[in-house]
């Protein structure tokens, strides 16, 4: 289904059909919220049981209300909610909030009524919220379509869009959202999503002028193009999306032939793909609410250099310990920059970066403004945080010095606050200033605030730029789905540039001798099969054979060994190459992830790979830039800038095979299953794939 979420979202007026005299109960709770909430529209309460309910006119039916309705609560027993639906189709009403439970979330019988639901709601043109929700809480517009306990206490608008799958741990975070003085604009759970989706209501929400930044739960997605769009929609609009997601290992085996297949587990694509489009991810619902909290109050840095000033050393070490676990530096201040600093401070303080300015602020509060100034003036300086401790007699002088601060700063900056009074978290808050609970929150959430800010610093230049990615002439795919021969698979890659080392099939053991002949490195002879994916598993690899003897040899054993451990393989020879130049082992490859479709990934190869999982995905196709991000992202990196006296390879020319590939898997999409270069020798400025696998699905006509 599709159509604005306008009524939904900001209706004019709302009927609640099984609408309770009890304003206790599910479906008496929204009647109470709207009325004690002021909504401005329309209040069209639906039961036949009554003739009025808190002193609005109740009707029997929506037929029988008399003037339009945009929005529908549904109340009432699953098994009726089809019924409704038609109702309310007739009365042309174009949106229901269903808080009604018991369809597929119970089964097959419920999953058959849900489907019956979904039918009736796209005859009558009516997008649906729900099943199985809490509904939707629009604060700005005082629209209370929900039953949860979110909405029993004060929800006064904010910058935030919090969209969630999950209504009681939702209303868990919105509930901690609100002792944190984080206002919500919106709150929506989703849940069922028959129809209307997690990415849909974030799109459109995210859309609304008076929103900054939006936040998500989520638990699970079925279509990871749509996610995509949010993402990218919010990188144009610089609103940054931040997104809790469970399920952080793989959600459910599969089997997969190739070695990307096997290690591209939901989450770990995830997590690729959410980086590359400037999603952040937080790990719990605290993390999220710290990204919200300066998202909505602090402005984008220009760089990632992080200043801090404390009144305890203590925690400049703690925040710096933390700084580094997460690959940031606090940058050193410049000379000036120093001297001024020791100037201002106590001679027994720290004027380097942490900042310390000693207990003696207590007595001299004014220290504080003086030295966060100067921290913040260093061109080296991009955002900062100070951090403080109690101070509960001195709240209102620090608010007012903070006041100073925030005037006079060019540069976003955090206050990290230990054991904040209550004052001083709404003071704050009023002044626009974001306010943390702990030193490593403090720095979890400024690293989010400078990788966003680096992602869309990055995207305004792609926007800019527009360069053309490589362009290349694309073979024809044979016809036959299943593994690609190693020539024909060979002719494809080659065509996009990837540079495969040469081989020849050989069908007997003397035309194997003869090909190695040619070579001016011992050969490596694989079995050649189109049922036989993993080589070596089948006791078909023989590498390091630099005589015409050991590659007779070889040819016969791995022939035999094959026929032996899959007896029903077709054999169609042996592959002979030379051996690869010695180098750093990299993986890269394609798989067709079932949410976001083609993906490309890069890793350390060879036979570790499944032993170290060093490996990065992103959607296909990818820039350059992100190519070199990928490269960035591994936990051995360092390899690649050359180890223990061995040289340096080019990242520019893996970035540049990364992005060839990925445009192949991406053009290819409607039919490529799996791609493995495993491995991609790299050795100075070459690069070689040395072995390949290409799986294919089968040919459509229709594609």
């Amino acid at each position: 289904m599709s159509g604005s979420l306008a009524p939904l979202l900001r209706p004019r007026a709302i009927a609640i059909v099984g609408a309770s005299a009890d304003l206790r109960k599910v479906n008496g709770r929204p009647l109470k919220f709207l009325l004690d909430k002021q909504y401005a529209g329309a209040i069209y309460p639906i039961n036949p049981r009554y003739d009025e309910i808190a002193g609005l006119a109740c009707y029997p039916d929506a037929a029988a209300i008399p003037g339009e309705v945009d929005l529908a609560i549904v109340a009432v027993p699953a098994a009726i909610v089809p019924a409704a639906i038609d109702d309310l189709g007739r009365k042309r009403v174009r949106a229901a909030v269903i808080f009604s439970s018991g369809f597929g979330e119970l089964g097959a019988e419920g999953a058959k009524l849900e489907a019956e639901l979904v039918a009736r709601a796209r005859a009558a043109g009516i997008r649906i919220c729900g099943p199985n929700c809490l509904g939707i809480v629009n604060a700005f517009d005082r629209v209370m379509a929900s039953f949860g306990q979110y909405a029993d206490g004060p929800t006064p608008p904010g910058p935030v869009a919090f969209v969630t799958q999950s209504g009681a741990f939702g209303t868990a975070i919105a509930a901690l959202a609100r002792r944190r003085d984080l206002g919500l604009g919106y709150f929506v759970n989703t849940g069922n999503e028959v129809d209307v989706s997690f990415a849909e209501v974030m799109q459109e929400v995210l859309a609304d002028e008076r929103i900054r930044v939006g936040a998500g739960y989520i638990e699970g997605f079925k279509d990871g193009v749509e996610l995509v769009r949010v993402a990218e929609q919010a990188l144009a609009l610089g609103k940054p999306l931040v997104l809790t997601k469970v399920g952080r290992t793989a959600s459910g085996a599969r089997v997969a032939v190739s070695h990307t297949g096997s290690l591209a587990g939901e989450d770990r694509v995830f997590a690729g793909v959410a980086r590359q489009f400037g999603m952040v991810r937080a790990r719990n619902e605290e993390h999220m609410l710290d990204l919200v909290e300066v998202f909505a109050f602090c402005d984008l840095p220009a760089g990632d250099g992080i200043g801090i000033v404390t009144q305890s050393g203590g925690a400049g070490v703690l925040m710096a310990d933390r700084a580094e676990e997460l690959d940031l530096v606090l940058p050193q201040l410049a000379a000036a920059t120093t001297d001024e600093m020791r100037a201002a401070i106590p001679g027994f303080g720290t004027a380097a970066n942490p900042v310390d300015i000693t207990g003696q602020f207590v007595s001299e509060p004014q220290l504080l403004e003086r030295s966060v100034a100067i921290l913040l003036s260093d061109p080296n300086v991009h955002v900062g945080i100070v951090w403080i401790q109690l101070m509960d007699a001195h709240v209102a002088t620090l608010l007012e010095i903070f006041r100073h601060i925030k005037a006079a700063a060019s540069k976003p900056f955090i206050v990290c606050w230990v054991a904040a009074p209550d004052e001083a978290l709404r003071g704050l808050h009023a002044l626009g200033i974001a306010v943390l609970r702990g030193a490593e929150p403090a720095i979890d959430a400024v690293a989010g605030l400078c990788r966003y800010a680096a992602a869309r610093r990055a995207w305004v230049a792609r926007e800019t730029m527009r360069s053309p990615l490589v362009s290349f002439e694309l073979a024809e795919l044979p016809l036959a789905a299943g593994q690609v021969g190693t020539l024909a698979a060979q002719a494809l890659l080659t065509a996009i540039g990837v540079p495969c080392l040469p081989v020849h099939i050989a069908h007997s053991a003397e035309e194997a001798a003869r090909t190695a002949r040619a070579f001016e490195r011992p050969a490596a002879l694989k079995i050649e099969s189109p049922d036989i994916a993993h080589k070596t598993e089948a006791g078909g690899v023989r590498l390091g054979l630099d005589s015409e003897a050991s590659i007779r040899a070889a040819y016969a054993e791995i022939v035999v060994n094959a026929a032996a451990r899959v007896p029903h393989a077709r054999i169609d020879g042996v592959a002979v190459q030379p051996m690869a130049p010695p180098g750093v082992e990299l993986v890269i490859g394609l798989q067709r992830d079932a949410v976001f479709g083609i993906v490309v990934m890069v890793g350390l190869g060879g036979i570790l790979i499944e032993v170290l999982r060093d490996v990065v995905f992103r959607k296909a196709p990818v820039t350059p830039a992100q190519a070199l991000a990928m490269l960035d992202e591994l936990q051995a990196r360092a390899v690649l800038d050359g180890v223990r006296g061995k040289p340096a390879v080019s990242k520019a020319a893996i970035a540049d095979l990364l992005v060839r590939v990925s445009l192949f898997g991406a053009k290819h999409a409607a039919r490529l299953r799996e791609l493995d270069l495993n491995p991609v020798i790299a050795a100075g400025l070459t690069l070689y794939a040395v072995d390949w696998l290409l799986l294919l699905d089968a040919h459509h006509p229709s594609t």
